[in-house]
């Protein structure tokens, strides 16, 4: 058994405080203590930051270990290694030796490891008779054993907190999916409400999440945007209740009217040649949509939307979307109209018509009432796109004068 006192380092060696207390803490720990210095290895690996100590520090200190005869650290078995420069340096991988002196010195700042240093600064073991190591000059484990049950505790924290993580980021993932396939939902189907304001929200909640986000930041976010999916859910909530009370109405009120069966025999070829001339319809409006014109042509025309994009620029039609959601808004033009205007021009055609109503802003009135004119107009097939891109185009080449 080794018992030491404090011991100072050899040489020009400094001595510090910290590094008398981590000796004096070694010196405390009964001689029955031991651990299985792999089983705490691989703690201090996972405490490494919370301790300060980096991967080419933690790769010196496996090899100090590896010199170590036992699997057992113990006070019993001596806990002072000797090895010398060369065979350390082998033994980390090919370390040079200045880079391997400079990881010694930093797990002896973070009290994790101790000098005992000879008279000459050698490092060597002295044996008896019986060849057992009565003294041993070298790099002491002491404060390793030591510090263990405060090791094994910041383990168990730092796993606890990546487990805690990756839970929240399985919710968040869980959270998102199901958001975004509710906006979807309602946009699809024309569910009223300001469902691009909503998607402009979420986009920018998950924008500011940084690439390896805190705890705090996780739980933050994810609160954020289980409110949204919950103002989402409720507003899908209403629509559908709306269908039921909707549905049943008119099916009372068919029951009240088609009460005689002659009627009903007489009603129903009506009936199907209505659904045939409906279907009819719809299936024209969608073989027939509005074509979507090039975004660089809709920015050439209308440069004013750029600055109202994320970060300032429009680079892709979800940019232009969420900027015309912006300008919607700052031009007071109402969540119906924007929604009935995408849903007959297509979103990227909305998206596009309300750059050029900011683009002309100076000529409008009532920004709503115009893309309802327009929208109308282009239900019934008397509104193109194009001659309004084309005329600001113009408008906006160089050497024109912009009207307004």
């Amino acid at each position: 058994m080794q018992v030491g006192s404090v011991t100072t380092p050899f040489g020009r060696r400094p001595m510090t405080l910290a590094m008398v207390a981590s000796q004096i803490l070694a010196q405390e720990t009964g001689p029955q203590r031991s651990v299985d210095k792999w089983k705490l290895y691989r703690a201090l690996c996972e405490a490494r930051r919370r301790l300060g100590v980096t991967d080419r520090a933690l790769a010196v200190m496996n090899a100090l270990l590896s010199f170590y005869p036992k699997n057992e650290l113990s006070a019993d078995n001596g806990l002072v290694v000797f090895p010398s420069n060369a065979q350390l340096s082998l033994r980390a991988h090919g370390m040079p030796e200045q880079t391997l002196r400079r990881h010694l010195a930093a797990l002896i700042e973070a009290g994790l490891l101790s000098r005992k240093d000879s008279a000459n600064g050698k490092r060597y073991a002295r044996r008896d008779r019986a060849g057992t190591i009565d003294e041993a000059f070298g790099f002491s484990l002491a404060p390793l054993l030591a510090r263990a049950d405060d090791i094994e505790r910041l383990a168990d924290e730092v796993v606890a907190e990546r487990l805690h993580i990756h839970r929240l980021r399985e919710r968040l993932t869980i959270c998102s999916r199901d958001l975004s396939k509710l906006i979807d939902i309602a946009l699809e189907e024309g569910v009223p409400g300001d469902w691009e304001t909503i998607r402009l929200r979420y986009s920018a909640l998950l924008a500011d999440l940084p690439r390896k986000p805190a705890a705090t930041v996780l739980t933050a976010t994810l609160a954020e945007i289980e409110t949204l999916r919950e103002e989402a859910t409720k507003q899908l909530k209403m629509q559908i209740n709306r269908q039921k009370i909707s549905g049943n109405a008119s099916q009372n009120e068919r029951h009240i009217q088609n009460t005689d069966l002659n009627s009903i025999l007489e009603s129903e070829p009506s009936n199907e040649k209505l659904q045939d001339v409906n279907f009819v319809v719809e299936q024209q409006g969608r073989r027939d949509p509005i074509k979507a014109f090039p975004l660089s042509m809709v920015l050439s025309a209308c440069p004013d939307i750029a600055m109202y994009g994320p970060g300032g620029s429009v680079s892709s039609w979800r940019d232009l979307m969420s900027a015309a959601v912006v300008v919607r808004s700052m031009l007071d033009v109402s969540p119906s109209a924007y929604q009935q205007a995408c849903g007959i021009l297509g979103p990227e055609n909305a998206a596009a018509v309300m750059a050029c109503i900011l683009e002309r802003g100076g000529q409008i009135n009532s920004a709503g009432g115009y893309l309802r004119d327009l929208t109308r107009k282009a239900e019934k097939g008397e509104f193109s796109l194009g001659p309004m891109l084309m005329a600001l185009m113009r408008a906006n080449a160089p050497g024109e004068r912009k009207a307004g």
